[in-house]
């Protein structure tokens, strides 16, 4: 009997330090993906795309192929012309059980010379061996205006 109580002791904590870690995951990639947000209007969106990108990122494009690996992403856009009036923000963050791996999901707002654009969007995040978070997969859509 002592044997089991000490089973289940041991399985509970488990159990909460999983969900802890799961939960400093979100909050990890929520808060980074807030930065890249708030970096973008400054150094332009693909710009703050490339500085947090893994090495293999895919990022989706409008009306054309996926771009593959980091180095295709570098070379797909012009770096002074980057777009700085779109931001977005996360809605729901989740994190894998290993804590390696996760998404963040939101809606964005693109402001242009004679109008507003709207969309959601995705983000896969890849934790990396030093602890920090790099975008392995990035993609969006266009939306109506949010009621």
């Amino acid at each position: 009997m002592k044997s089991k109580l000490i089973l289940i002791t041991l399985f509970l904590i488990s159990c909460q330090e999983h969900q802890n870690s799961s939960e400093q995951g979100k909050r990890e990639i929520i808060n980074a993906d807030i930065a890249m947000s708030d970096m973008a209007s400054k150094e332009g969106f693909n710009n703050v795309i490339l500085f947090y990108a893994d090495t293999n990122i895919i990022k989706f494009q409008v009306h054309e192929f996926p771009v593959i690996g980091k180095a295709a992403f570098a070379k797909s856009f012009n770096k002074n012309t980057d777009l700085k009036t779109i931001s977005w923000k996360p809605v729901k963050a989740e994190v894998s059980q290993s804590g390696d791996l996760g998404y963040t999901w939101g809606n964005w707002k693109l402001l242009a010379k004679d109008t507003t654009y709207y969309g959601n969007y995705f983000t896969a995040w890849k934790k990396q061996k030093d602890g920090t978070w790099k975008v392995t997969l990035d993609g969006g859509n266009a939306t109506p205006k949010p009621q």
